[in-house]
């Protein structure tokens, strides 16, 4: 009998605008399309989202991705992963099936998925069942209030990344979000955070144990190769 596929957990975020001023926002195209590139036919993916149904893409990643051959075949060929995701209440209580999570960016998640209690709940017991947990740019945000059951954060004293704060200031959302993810990142983690030398654009990825974390865009298909590998695929 063939071994079965590892499961990979893949949460997207249901915010579509910035709650104080309404610019748009989402899940960004690249760094979900890129790990899955690298997956593809190596796993079976579930897709949920706080809402499910449709989680919203950020239309400024998919006009800045379009001549990336690799994201293009996503968004034309796979769209119902996103267009129909299972609430995560749904399957917060069935951390047992999956082998990994995998959170991807946009600035969503730093509204949604940062509190939100089934991702949190997930994580605590994706953590605590010894799985695979990985995010890329804003997805770790989903990271930073994630707690064990005796109450530690997940990331204490564990080595992560995510996008910083000159990226934040580059782009023209340092006064939308309202916080630091690089700066919560590295409290939460006990001072661990680092980030690429070469600036907000650079790849940078961190493996530590079964935490993997990408800073950026840029950072998103060596996350998934990291990934494959924890998975033995």
């Amino acid at each position: 009998m063939a071994a079965s596929k590892p499961r990979i957990l893949v949460v997207l975020t249901s915010t579509d605008k910035v709650p104080t001023n309404g610019k748009p926002i989402g899940w960004y195209l690249s760094e979900l399309a890129h790990p899955f590139h690298v997956l593809h036919g190596k796993a079976d993916f579930t897709f949920a989202s706080p809402m499910g149904g449709e989680a919203p893409l950020d239309q400024v990643s998919v006009e800045m991705s379009m001549e990336d051959p690799v994201c293009k075949d996503f968004h034309d060929n796979h769209s119902s992963t996103w267009r129909e995701t299972r609430r995560l209440s749904e399957v917060a209580d069935r951390t047992s099936e999956f082998d990994a999570v995998f959170y991807p960016g946009g600035h969503g998640p730093m509204f949604d998925l940062i509190s939100n209690p089934d991702s949190l709940r997930i994580l605590r017991d994706l953590h605590a069942e010894d799985k695979v947990i990985a995010a890329v740019c804003h997805g770790p945000a989903a990271l930073v209030n994630a707690k064990t059951a005796d109450g530690e954060y997940i990331i204490q004293g564990r080595e992560v990344t995510g996008f910083d704060d000159v990226g934040e200031e580059m782009f023209g959302f340092d006064e939308d979000v309202g916080f630091s993810l690089e700066g919560l990142l590295n409290e939460r983690s006990g001072g661990k955070y680092s980030k690429a030398d070469d600036g907000p654009l650079g790849k940078k990825v961190i493996v530590d144990g079964k935490l993997i974390t990408g800073q950026n865009p840029a950072s998103a298909y060596d996350v998934g190769l990291e990934l494959a590998k924890a998975l033995g695929v």
